[in-house]
């Protein structure tokens, strides 16, 4: 399968840009689920600024309806 990384890039919105993963979405899924988290692009702009991308980060935002 092609990696689209160029066409990746345009929509990803991590703001950690020195990411060797960033545009690579299958291997950035993957280092953030092993470590019990979910990429920036699951987030919103705000909440992904804190670089908490915890599994319960989510929930919490979810329950509080900003996500």
């Amino acid at each position: 399968m092609e990696c689209k990384k160029e066409k990746n890039l345009e929509s990803c919105s991590c703001t950690y840009y020195s990411c060797s993963r960033k545009g690579v979405c299958c291997d950035c899924i993957r280092y953030h689920l092993e470590s019990r988290q979910l990429p920036g692009c699951c987030f919103s702009a705000e909440a992904e600024s804190t670089y908490d991308r915890s599994f319960e980060h989510f929930a919490r935002l979810v329950g509080e309806g900003k996500i």
